[in-house]
């Protein structure tokens, strides 16, 4: 599993198995912050491990960006640590939370000692954590999913984003208007680092042309769609809308983008159709 050491006591931890998804930790000497989870318990296993080979005893809090269960199913490994979520997150593990997990553990075995962990502290807009001198800002980010967060680690101005901010915006979980709004808020916040949900740290040189990028991005992708709706095409049309065409490369977490660029043009092929039948102009 790749690590990355951030800032003295901040650590980032990638999956090997699964598009790169990241986990984050800071030391402290209360015990550890615990930024989202890897979605194999292997994986969060390590983490664990390293926690106590830097002799602290295990997590105080751990922070959920959102329900997914990639970010999320590593939570039951820290027992004795505080959950900290989005309100939201805690309503979508409480109604599909088991479900999803359960179907994710007939095709995929290495999950069967997963457990279901629900938040234990939840908040709507913005919460303040305060530990052992470390001043975190948990602030809501939606449109990935409606319940996205961003964690902000103040004085070394590093935002975990979640998947709030990924190689190529992802949406048929959320919203694009809500992810376009949450990216510019990211700019707001002037950070000198962003660790994304999945994919290579940005940098304080890179940020605001690659979220720049993603907000022209999110409005490429709603221009040709509706440029194929207005000319009377149908869903198998998108296949002809390459990512590139639309701002991002094809290449980041190994080629995955292009499959998540089709799960968008279809996402918001299918709401505009949806939105002219209520308008009555589809009959």
């Amino acid at each position: 599993m790749k690590r990355e050491r951030v800032a003295e006591d901040i650590f980032v931890f990638y999956s090997d198995t699964y598009a790169q998804a990241a986990a984050g930790i800071v030391l402290l000497p209360g015990g550890a912050i615990v930024i989202d989870t890897l979605p194999f318990p292997h994986e969060t296993s390590e983490i664990v491990q390293f926690i106590r080979d830097h002799g602290i005893p295990g997590a105080r809090f751990v922070i959920n960006t959102h329900f997914h269960g990639d970010h999320t199913y590593g939570t039951c490994f820290f027992p004795d640590a505080t959950v900290i979520a989005h309100r939201a997150c805690r309503d979508a593990l409480v109604k599909w939370g088991e479900r999803r997990l359960a179907e994710a553990k007939v095709v995929t075995p290495s999950l069967q000692e997963v457990e279901l962990r629900l938040p234990d502290v939840v908040f709507d807009d913005e919460m303040h954590l305060h530990v052992d001198g470390r001043n975190l800002l948990l602030t809501h980010l939606p449109g990935h999913t409606a319940d996205s967060i961003g964690v902000l680690i103040e004085g070394d101005r590093v935002l975990f984003s979640g998947d709030a901010v990924m190689p190529v915006p992802y949406i048929p979980w959320g919203n694009r208007d809500q992810l376009r709004s949450s990216l510019s808020r990211v700019l707001t916040m002037r950070p000198e680092m962003i660790v994304q949900g999945h994919g290579d740290i940005l940098l304080r040189g890179e940020i605001a042309d690659a979220v720049e990028s993603s907000i022209s991005y999110l409005d490429n992708i709603k221009e040709r769609v509706e440029e194929i709706i207005g000319r009377g095409g149908t869903e198998a049309d998108l296949r002809k809308i390459d990512i590139e065409t639309c701002g991002r490369s094809r290449i980041a977490l190994d080629g995955l983008v292009c499959q998540l660029h089709q799960a968008n043009l279809k996402a918001l092929f299918r709401l505009h159709l949806q939105q002219r039948q209520q308008q009555g102009r589809v009959f």
